[in-house]
């Protein structure tokens, strides 16, 4: 099959800016237009408006440098407007050398707006494109509202055209500006104007404002676009542009007609520095570039990947330089547990497996996830509890901490088939328990061992919620030994190490 080539432009750096609060400095700019250009490989970048500021000038003067130097100018956009010689002064300035021209692709614009003829509008675009070329500046020509004009002024539209075709432009870009088509119009409105015109180039600029985006970006392929408008996870105006993630993965999963020159592997990546850039997290569950997309929760779904792959499609996380994880909580099977032990390099026997499994459940009750880093936390502690009966149990407590006030513990513990329950008062929330245990055992004319190191552990890595190990040394008349616990709260985490050190000497 000989397969249609799609020219991809990124718009990240133009209209993906004009998202709210999202302004990237002239460094990020040269930065990810390097980025988009060299690894992932897009066709072209559309990187300012003209005359915005002074800020824009320079960053699209250090682009042009660059991207001349390594011969790379004519990927390089800038958006002008039909000013007479104002946005060209400011082309010549920034060393651009392809104009985007923003123009009027409906009627209700041009009449409302501009309060122009058609003939008059035609008549300035004529002479801004003219004297481009005199400058050696390329066009590209924007039909602002150009699905509008589809919907409402058709005629317009192709008496636009008519013109275009005798202009020396390169493309004729067709925006969804206010993100208001379905798949069919798109379709039919792409259809009608690739047929109708042979000669000239078309490309299509969806927006996400009903989220179907992307269904656009596949109708217009299919109706014979010859490129898309995308953006680094779908930034832009409102309800953001078209992502260029998912626009990639779709064209290659369900067009295999269709070729592009972009590089899968680079798009998780710039993904994560645009993240960092604008400052807007990626939301978790957004196709191909969220953190969740490649995670299984459920433990059957684990157990059907272990099985034949039962749970995978043709979004391989691999594809995006990404890798398949099994989260761990309260969902877990032994599935999920063997595959993440299986990263670390880790073998338990079918029994110890099934108390892991529990522990990682009980676990999940309590926080929301628990990561690959825990295990071998959450395997010492289950493995070390084994062999430990419960003749004293800890079975509750409340402990406060005050500005200005010393801490204090409440504490009702179980010594064989008598309760006991004291408070005290400490240097911290811990020693306030030790203290009121103290008075606890002395009711029972017991000493506590001395307690003479104490570590505290979280995975490398781990985020505020890990789980947090506690290791005590104690020191007795047979001399030193060790417990732990283990809880995503230190002091409670201390506590059970606590409470294992009471077993051990009964």
């Amino acid at each position: 099959m000989k397969r249609r080539y799609i020219e991809i432009m990124d718009t990240t750096l133009r209209d993906g800016e004009q998202t709210s609060g999202v302004s990237f400095s002239a460094s990020e700019k040269l930065a990810l237009a390097q980025l988009l250009l060299t690894e992932v490989k897009v066709d072209r970048v559309e990187i300012a408006s003209a005359r915005v500021s002074a800020g824009e000038l320079e960053a699209v003067q250090q682009i042009t440098r660059w991207a001349a130097n390594v011969g790379l100018i004519d990927k390089i956009e800038v958006l002008t407007f039909v000013d007479g010689q104002a946005s060209l002064d400011w082309m010549q300035a920034s060393g651009a050398k392809v104009m985007n021209l923003l123009t009027k692709g409906s009627l209700n614009h041009l009449t409302h707006q501009l309060k122009k003829s058609p003939e008059d509008h035609f008549s300035d675009i004529s002479q801004v494109i003219g004297e481009a070329a005199k400058s050696g500046v390329k066009a590209n020509v924007y039909l602002e509202d150009w699905s509008n004009g589809m919907r409402n002024s058709p005629d317009y539209v192709f008496q636009y055209l008519d013109f275009l075709q005798t202009q020396p432009i390169l493309r004729v870009l067709l925006p969804d500006t206010l993100g208001i088509l379905t798949p069919a119009e798109t379709y039919t409105f792409v259809k009608q104007l690739v047929s109708r015109y042979p000669s000239l180039h078309f490309d299509f600029h969806a927006h996400n404002d009903y989220d179907l985006s992307i269904a656009n970006v596949m109708e217009a392929v299919r109706a014979g676009a010859h490129g898309i408008h995308l953006t680094v996870n779908g930034l832009g105006e409102r309800a953001g542009n078209a992502p260029l993630a998912s626009a990639i993965a779709v064209l290659r999963d369900f067009m295999p007609e269709i070729r592009t020159g972009v590089v899968e592997k680079s798009l998780y990546q710039v993904s994560k520095i645009v993240e960092t850039f604008s400052g807007l997290r990626i939301p978790d569950n957004r196709p191909v570039v969220g953190d969740n997309v490649f995670t299984q929760t459920a433990g059957i779904h684990a157990d059907g990947d272990k099985k034949n792959n039962l749970y995978f499609n043709a979004l391989l996380p691999e594809r995006f330089g990404r890798k398949r994880s099994y989260a761990l909580g309260k969902m877990s099977g032994k599935a999920n547990i063997e595959n993440n032990l299986r990263e670390l390099g880790i073998q338990l026997s079918e029994d110890d497996l099934k108390k892991v499994t529990q522990r990682v459940i009980e676990l999940g009750d309590q926080k929301e996830v628990v990561t690959r880093e825990d295990l071998p936390y959450v395997i010492a502690d289950v493995l070390n509890n084994n062999s430990i009966s419960s003749r004293v149990e800890v079975l509750n407590y409340v402990l406060t901490h005050s500005k200005d006030l010393k801490p204090s513990a409440t504490l009702r513990v179980r010594i064989a088939e008598e309760q006991f329950e004291e408070n005290a008062q400490g240097d911290g929330q811990y020693d306030a328990f030790m203290n009121a245990l103290k008075k606890i055992y002395g009711k029972k004319k017991l000493t506590l061992p001395l307690l003479t190191d104490y570590a505290v552990r979280i995975p490398t890595g781990g985020q505020t919620d890990a789980l947090c190990e506690t290791i005590i040394t104690w020191r007795c008349n047979t001399g030193e030994f060790k417990t732990r616990g283990l809880d995503s709260d230190q002091t409670v985490s201390a506590i059970k190490a606590t409470q294992k050190m009471l077993n051990t000497l009964e």
